[in-house]
């Protein structure tokens, strides 16, 4: 028994078929086949139940795999175990949203290299329910994201930054209440794939103010590029970190202790990784409060 089959085990419980579980380990579907035959001969026990066209995992395979997980984390964190907070080092693949690309995490990103030069940072750009999927899968160890209306419970989240949502408009739009502004505008809106997308649409529903949409848009500087060039108005989340302060653009206040968006870091309640997310949550928090 390996942890190689271990992990391929594990793979093919999240993927629920060998071949997608080999795309995964780069493996062939046969290699994977051969593999879990192999374990249950180690093991002496019947992992799969074969009589259907797609193998599935009987009651032990299951029970087992819950053990296999947590043997494969614990050999994940041997090496972190035993250095100091001063000695990281290693990969952490990191999920982000698009809004936090040109701000949030570069800045974060330069702060973690000062004090972990041997920590390497993958960035994974996605929506908040793509990445929360991601890391439930394993996928990626932990996640910059809007804080989501459910969160699992295998899963924490940490705020690292509440943003005020305003409205944006270019520099020569009259000086009217944002409600006016919005009726009579054309409007830029954020995705409603996004957290933030879904949150802006429920204030407007319950302001009861229709807009007239324009174009749907992931990207905080695809947005601002439009609104500055007169295409329309939007709500964005206020950022002090956000790089269109080069555009002619005005922010307007929604109205008084108006609606937020919450940033912060998600991970796995228990990862083995646990002390490289904690430098990325510390390196978060300072750029957010410089």
């Amino acid at each position: 028994m390996s942890i190689r089959s271990l992990r391929t085990l594990i793979a093919v419980h999240r993927h629920g078929s060998f071949r997608a579980a080999s795309e995964e380990e780069h493996l062939t579907p046969s290699a994977v086949s051969h593999q879990m035959r192999n374990l249950e001969v180690a093991l002496g026990l019947d992992l799969f139940d074969r009589s259907a066209k797609s193998p599935k995992l009987t009651h032990t395979g299951l029970t087992f795999v819950g053990e296999a997980a947590a043997v494969v984390a614990a050999y994940d964190g041997l090496a972190e175990r035993v250095k100091s907070n001063n000695e990281l080092s290693g990969e952490i693949t990191l999920g982000a949203v698009p809004t936090t690309l040109t701000g949030l995490v570069p800045f974060a990103l330069a702060r973690l290299k000062s004090v972990h030069p041997d920590i390497h940072v993958r960035i994974v750009p996605g929506l908040t329910n793509q990445l929360l999927l991601q890391l439930d899968r394993g996928q990626i160890q932990a996640a910059i994201i809007s804080r989501p209306d459910v969160l699992s419970n295998t899963l924490k989240f940490s705020e690292i930054v509440s943003e005020e949502l305003v409205l944006l408009v270019s520099e020569n739009t009259p000086d009217l209440p944002p409600k006016e502004l919005l009726v009579a505008s054309p409007f830029i809106r954020f995705t409603r794939d996004a957290v933030v997308g879904r949150q802006i649409e429920t204030w407007l529903q319950r302001k009861g103010i229709e807009v007239k949409d324009a174009m749907e848009l992931e990207s905080l500087e695809a947005i601002s590029s439009m609104v500055a060039a007169e295409l329309g108005v939007s709500i964005i989340p206020d950022s002090g970190l956000a790089a269109y302060d080069h555009l002619r653009l005005k922010r307007i206040p929604l109205e008084h202790n108006g609606p937020r968006r919450v940033v912060g870091l998600a991970s796995v309640a228990t990862s083995p990784r646990a002390k490289m997310v904690d430098a990325v949550k510390m390196a978060l928090m300072e750029a957010a409060d410089p």
